[in-house]
């Protein structure tokens, strides 16, 4: 019987969900397997993976073939990598203990850039929600702004109602002023005349 590793699509519709499966090959995608391995979750960021490490590796041991999308996450996992050294130490090309140091040594730098993945994920998260909050105080400003400029328009349109009878009254005035002007030259021409 040939037995694939393969997801099993969980879920509601526009939100995936993962089993990870050992699965004979000509079975449905969502029917029966024989024996769940793990999850995965490509919702979250970065996605969740939960593997049962021993139970996959035993799988691909017992000859197992992943399909693209398990392959990635086995060797994401470390899964792979650690096959590969089993494989090694079989043909005697290195000793268990340094098969051991090597995994060690690569699970440490893969969970470093998985640590270093998180914080930056979560430092882009904090910037993003900080510039909307900026975006958010500039536009209530600018409404604020808006709102004020359209009152003292508003009033600006009413004061030089009240404004403009008062400017007609000096209107008024400056010719009652212009006439007594005018006589002072009158008074004077009889004057001229007298000489």
């Amino acid at each position: 019987m040939a037995v694939k590793i393969r997801l099993q699509r969980h879920g509601k519709k526009g939100k995936p969900f993962y089993w990870i499966v050992a699965a004979d090959a000509r079975s449905k995608r969502d029917g029966k397997y024989l024996e769940k391995i793990g999850t995965y979750d490509p919702n979250q960021k970065p996605a969740s993976i939960d593997l049962d490490f021993d139970s996959a590796l035993s799988w691909l041991a017992k000859g197992a073939q992943p399909t693209s999308t398990a392959k990635a996450i086995l060797s994401y996992t470390g899964v792979l990598l650690k096959r590969h050294l089993d494989g090694g130490v079989k043909k005697g090309a290195f000793t268990e203990a340094e098969a051991k140091k090597r995994f060690d040594k690569w699970m440490k730098e893969k969970s470093a850039k998985v640590e270093k993945k998180i914080e930056d994920v979560k430092t882009a998260l904090e910037s993003n929600k900080k510039e909307a909050r900026d975006r958010e105080e500039e536009y209530r400003k600018k409404k604020l702004e808006d709102a004020k400029s359209a009152a003292e328009a508003k009033a600006a349109e009413e004061a030089p109602a009240d404004e403009a009878p008062a400017d007609e009254a000096p209107a008024d005035e400056a010719p009652a002023d212009e006439a007594p002007a005018d006589e002072a030259p009158a008074d004077e021409a009889p004057a001229e005349e007298d000489k």
